[in-house]
């Protein structure tokens, strides 16, 4: 019988450090996820930035062409 008491002492504790488990993993899924949604919107201001750099660069063509500076 004390095997037997013994042996589910043991399970318990295995079952609580496994819930724990569970949840930390649980966390760290959620913090991945948030860090894919951090570069998903870096990724879209990076390309944001990359329309408007190449707009301006166009402008300052057509103003070189204008006052003949190039």
């Amino acid at each position: 019988m004390l095997f037997i008491k013994r042996f589910q002492v043991g399970q318990d504790r295995i079952k609580r450090k496994l819930e724990e488990v569970v949840t930390r993993l649980g966390s760290l899924e959620v913090s991945v996820a948030s860090v894919r949604r951090d570069i998903a919107h870096n990724k879209e201001n990076t390309a944001t930035i990359s329309v408007r750099v190449d707009r301006l660069i166009e402008r300052l063509d057509r103003i070189e062409r204008r006052l003949e500076l190039s």
